[in-house]
């Protein structure tokens, strides 16, 4: 039988990954968000152009917003990069709102200065 000791590095990184693992899965997919199709429309106060996936945070009435976007490669494909938007420009986001009472949602069509950027194109038919 194994010493105890020889499985701890193993146990704290399990211990480690439980605890810190849930706000990761929390807005991984699409399970956070809820069915319904959603419009949010704000002014950008910051935009994240990176991995796992693109992020802005919008100011409307409501409160500051946490927007994902799709991941960096599907969003730049989209015609969506760090030149399309700047802070405190007004933009409109299409998607689904989290179903959780924090003020977040995840965004399937981007429309600034006129411009739509389709980040999940495979998913914008409610709002065509």
């Amino acid at each position: 039988m194994r010493n105890l000791r020889s499985y701890r590095p193993a146990i704290i990184a399990g211990a480690l990954l439980a605890a810190g693992g849930g706000s990761v899965a929390a807005h991984h997919g699409w399970a956070w968000t809820s069915p319904e199709p959603f419009t949010l429309t704000g002014t950008v106060t910051e935009i994240y152009i990176g991995n796992p996936h693109v992020t802005l945070e919008v100011q409307t009435e409501e409160g500051l917003w946490h927007v994902d976007l799709a991941p960096l490669i599907r969003t730049t494909e989209a015609g969506f990069t760090q030149n399309s938007v700047s802070v405190g420009e007004s933009v409109t986001l299409y998607g689904h709102r989290s179903t959780m009472p924090e003020l977040a949602m995840k965004a399937v069509r981007v429309v600034v200065n006129g411009i739509t950027y389709d980040v999940y194109a495979d998913r914008t038919a409610p709002f065509d």
